[in-house]
């Protein structure tokens, strides 16, 4: 099987054939992927970066790609040059998107033909951010979406997972998969880059008293105080912690 790299800014990830199916995840572009088979309008991928599968609609990707930059932003504006001016279109590229830089000019970068962004979004593709804080905040006030990648709409296990796409280093996509790979911390007492994980539901400590989430209930990304939101999601949803692990042992 071919590797194929995506070629859209952002597309969901449909659990079966068909576009009234959940969407369970979405693929950004210059993501890579692999198509396991194909009917009619849809193929069955499989993304390299988390072996996550489900169905994307059928499109021409890129197979000669090899990504120079990524986005570092949580959102890059995409440019048209028209005499020799640069106009803003409607579309963005997202945090984490690769891409391989094909021009430049001034403070653009050429990504497609006649497709630019700011060269201040983007960072070298083996850049590696250490402030794993900074990457969850860029998110804040995000809506939460199930499935979704991007500030467009976020869900919980996304927003963990992101910051170890931007790096490049594995860490599964959903909660369920989390909790199974993330080792137990031993020592009890809370402290900053802790995971915290329910069932269906996980966040991070920003320090050793505030917590931050993609929150279902309250509809997007958020910091709140990490022992009134076990209480409340033990009161709410009636759901214990399961697991605490630390960011820094990946």
């Amino acid at each position: 099987m071919k590797n194929n790299f995506f070629n859209h800014p952002v597309a969901s990830i449909f659990s079966k054939p068909s576009a009234s199916s959940e969407v369970s995840s979405q693929i950004l572009y210059g993501e890579k992927f692999r198509i396991l088979s194909k009917k009619k309008n849809w193929v069955k991928i499989k993304t390299s970066f988390d072996n996550y599968s489900g169905y994307i609609k059928k499109h021409k990707f890129n197979q000669n790609f090899k990504p120079t930059n990524k986005i570092c932003k949580l959102k890059s504006k995409i440019f048209k040059k028209v005499n020799n001016k640069f106009l803003p279109t409607n579309n963005y590229l997202f945090f984490g998107s690769r891409i391989l830089i094909k021009n430049f000019d001034n403070d653009y970068v050429e990504f497609e033909k006649n497709k630019w962004i700011k060269k201040n979004d983007i960072k070298k593709i083996n850049h590696y951010e250490t402030d794993f804080i900074k990457v969850l905040k860029l998110f804040l006030g995000s809506k939460y979406l199930w499935g979704g990648k991007t500030c467009k709409g976020i869900d919980c296990s996304a927003l963990i997972q992101i910051y170890f796409y931007y790096n490049k280093i594995f860490f599964p996509r959903d909660t369920k998969d989390q909790i199974k790979f993330c080792k137990k911390k031993i020592n009890k007492k809370l402290s900053k880059g802790d995971i915290i994980f329910w069932k269906g539901h996980v966040g991070m400590c920003i320090n050793k008293s505030k917590f931050i989430h993609a929150y279902g209930p309250k509809k997007k990304v958020l910091i709140m105080p990490t022992d009134f939101t076990i209480k409340l999601i033990k009161k709410t949803a009636k759901l214990k912690v399961k697991k605490i692990s630390n960011i820094k042992k990946y």
